[in-house]
C-alpha cells in the first residue's frame, strides 16, 4: 500500500469507499449468517455510520476551519484502525474479548485527539460542538464491550442507544449547517427567498436533542419520554420548515437531504407513539433514524462530496437516483415490518433494497474515489 496514492489524499476517499461497501456487506451477512441482533446494531453504528462520519469530518472541517487536511500516512492509519475494528467484530472467539475491544474502540479516541486542535483553533467556535457527541460515541463503544464482557445484553443495548443519540446530535448539528446552506445557494440562484440561520433556534434545537437523549437513556416515565420526543419534533419541525425544502424537488442532491430530514422528524414521532401504544415497538425509531434519515442523507452527501471534490459536475445519474429510492424503500419496509408484524419476506426485501443501493454507489463512484481528481469544473449553485 502506498500512502501517496489518490486514495489517501483526502478523508472522504477511504472512508466513503469502505463505509459504502460495508453497508452492503454487513447487511447481507446479517441476513445470511446467524449473527446476533446486537452485532447488527453495533456494526450499523460503529461500522457503517462511523466510517461516513469520519469521511465527512475529515473533509469538511479543514475547509471550514482553515486547518490542514489529514492525508497520507495519518489518514491511512485511521483507515487501518477502522478495518481492525471490523476484523475484531468478525473474529468471534479467535481473539480475547480485551484485544477485540481495544481494536474496535481505538479509532474514535484517536479521531477526537486529531480533531481537537482543529476545532479549537477554528474560525467558528460552533464546530466545538462536534467534540461532545464524538466523545459520547466513543464512550458508547467502550461501554458496549464492557457490557459484553459482563454478559449483559441489556447494558450493551443501552450503550448502542448512547451511540445512536450521539449520532443523532451530529446529524442535527451538521444537518442544520449543510442542508440550509446548500438550499440557500440553490434558491438564491433562482431568485427565491432563503432563510438565514436563526441562532436562538439552533440553541433550542441542541437543547431539545440533549433532553431527548437524556429521557431515553434514563428510561424516563412514558409521559416525560413522549414529551421530550414531541418537543424535539416541534423544534426540529420549525427549523426544517424555514429551509423550504419543498422548493428543491428537482435537485436530487438537495431533496435527499430534505427527505432524510423528514425521516429524522418521523423518528421523534415514532418514539412518542411508542410510549402511547403497543402497536409501535420501542425500537422502531432507531430504524427510522439509521435507515431513513442517515441512509438518505449520507448517500446524498457522499454523492455530492465525491463529485465536487474529484472535479466533476454536480449531476446525479439515473442509477444513483434509483439508489436513493432504494434506501427510502428499505426504511419504509423495515418500518412496515416492525409496526405491522409482516413476515420475513418484507425484512429480506428491506435488506436487499439497502444493500442494492450501496452496491450501486460503489459501482458508480468507487473508481472516482481511488483515481486522481479531474481539473475542477464550474459547478451548479447546489
Amino acid at each position: 500500500m502506498t500512502t501517496h496514492a489518490p486514495l489517501w489524499s483526502s478523508g472522504f476517499r477511504p472512508f466513503f469507499l469502505a463505509g459504502a461497501a460495508y453497508a452492503a456487506i454487513a447487511m447481507a451477512l446479517w441476513m445470511l449468517a446467524p449473527l446476533p441482533p446486537l452485532w447488527h446494531a453495533h456494526e450499523m453504528v460503529y461500522g457503517f455510520a462511523v466510517a461516513i462520519v469520519c469521511g465527512v469530518l475529515l473533509t469538511a472541517l479543514p475547509s471550514w476551519t482553515g486547518a490542514a487536511e489529514l492525508r497520507g500516512v495519518p489518514l491511512a492509519a485511521l483507515a487501518v484502525l477502522w478495518l481492525l475494528g471490523r476484523a475484531a467484530m468478525f473474529s468471534g472467539s479467535a481473539l480475547s474479548g480485551l484485544i477485540a475491544a481495544v481494536l474496535d474502540c481505538a479509532l474514535l479516541p484517536v479521531l477526537c485527539v486529531l480533531l481537537a486542535p482543529v476545532l479549537g483553533s477554528g474560525r467558528k467556535r460552533l464546530f466545538l460542538w462536534t467534540l461532545p457527541p464524538l466523545v459520547a460515541l466513543a464512550l458508547g463503544n467502550i461501554l458496549f464491550h464492557v457490557a459484553l464482557a459482563r454478559g449483559s445484553a441489556e447494558d450493551a443495548g443501552w450503550a448502542i442507544r448512547l451511540g445512536l443519540h450521539a449520532l443523532a446530535f451530529l446529524f442535527s448539528l451538521y444537518g442544520g449547517l449543510l442542508t440550509p446552506a446548500f438550499t440557500r445557494n440553490y434558491l438564491r440562484a433562482r431568485g427565491e427567498r432563503a432563510a438565514a440561520i436563526h441562532v436562538p433556534l439552533e440553541y433550542a434545537t441542541a437543547a431539545a436533542m440533549v433532553l431527548f437523549a437524556a429521557a431515553d437513556l434514563a428510561a424516563a416515565a412514558p409521559r416525560w419520554m413522549a414529551g421530550a420526543a414531541l418537543l424535539a419534533l416541534a423544534v426540529q419541525g420549525v427549523r426544517a420548515l424555514r429551509w423550504r425544502g419543498w422548493r428543491t424537488a428537482g435537485e436530487p442532491l438537495l431533496w435527499t437531504l430534505h427527505l432524510g430530514y423528514l425521516w429524522f422528524l418521523a423518528m421523534f414521532a415514532l418514539r412518542a407513539l411508542a410510549e402511547w401504544t403497543p402497536a409501535v415497538p420501542p425500537d422502531t425509531w432507531t430504524h427510522a433514524f439509521t435507515l431513513g434519515a442517515l441512509g438518505l442523507v449520507m448517500t446524498g452527501l457522499m454523492t455530492r462530496v465525491v463529485l465536487r471534490h474529484t472535479g466533476r459536475a454536480l449531476v446525479v445519474v439515473p442509477a444513483m437516483r434509483a439508489a436513493y429510492w432504494l434506501v427510502f424503500a428499505a426504511a419504509l419496509l423495515r418500518l412496515a415490518y416492525s409496526v405491522h408484524g409482516l413476515g420475513d419476506r418484507v425484512l429480506w426485501a428491506s435488506a436487499l433494497a439497502w444493500s442494492g443501493a450501496f452496491v450501486i454507489y460503489v459501482a458508480l463512484y468507487g473508481r472516482m474515489l481511488v483515481q486522481p481528481s479531474l481539473p475542477r469544473v464550474a459547478s451548479a449553485s447546489t
